[in-house]
């Protein structure tokens, strides 16, 4: 019997989670806001269905939640890929030289998409009684770095969200996750930002394998974070 995944963010990294997990007999969700997004996901995989709708809005993610069960039955696996479309430096720049409204993309448009995913996911799932929902993030969400103070406060407050999640869901036979992609990704969207040996960012392919990994646990052995470090990252504990 075949599952269903219902992944929030279609454009990019989502796409390629969705790509993969079709390949393994998936069935496949995709949300997106815009309808040349989805016509693009839709070419990619013609059997799965895409959305047009906006996780800021709770009774778009509601729909998106509605109109996966009616077509493909119960939902297995939720995969939040969503991301900020950040004004000016990414990550929102020095504290010291950020503008005014330097938190906005982070705090006042990203999270709420978060937290309706998860709220949202966290109910129905739990009717059903089964399911995982897997949260991706960046390594802002370990530790604050300079340059991206209003991105980690999104991502620290995401990693908190998470936590919450996973608590309640676990009386409910729901397992959430938070998964760290500590790391740049490779992507079409990367080609001339990445240097220097494969083993120094990750993949989305890569990305897609670990969200397989955190589906397929037992629920005597479920991890609720878990990071992603290439071998060759300067990282920090």
């Amino acid at each position: 019997m075949s599952r269903t995944l219902l992944v929030f963010g279609a454009r990019n990294l989502g796409r390629s989670i969705a790509r993969e997990l079709s390949a393994d007999g998936w069935k496949a969700a995709g949300v997106a806001r815009s309808e040349e997004t989805i016509a693009s996901f839709r070419g990619d995989l013609p059997d799965a269905l895409g959305i047009v709708a906006d996780a800021g809005s709770s009774e778009d993610v509601e729909r998106s939640f509605a109109e996966t069960s009616e077509r493909f039955g119960s939902v297995d696996l939720v995969v939040d890929a969503i991301t900020a479309s950040p004004r000016g430096t990414f990550g929102g720049g020095s504290l010291a030289e950020a503008p005014a409204d330097a938190l906005e993309p982070y705090v006042h448009e990203l999270l709420p998409g978060i937290f309706n995913v998860l709220r949202v996911g966290s109910r129905i799932l739990a009717e059903q009684g089964h399911g995982t929902i897997v949260q991706i993030t960046g390594g802002s969400a370990r530790r604050g770095m300079a340059g991206r103070g209003p991105w980690a406060s999104a991502a620290f407050a995401t990693r908190a969200l998470v936590q919450a999640a996973a608590l309640e869901g676990r009386e409910q036979g729901v397992h959430v996750a938070l998964l760290i992609v500590d790391a740049s990704i490779e992507s079409d969207k990367t080609p001339g930002r990445l240097r220097g040996p494969a083993e120094a960012s990750t993949s989305e392919q890569d990305v897609a394998r670990a969200v397989a990994y955190l589906e397929s646990q037992s629920p005597r052995a479920w991890t609720h974070e878990l990071q992603i470090t290439p071998r060759l990252d300067r990282w920090v504990p």
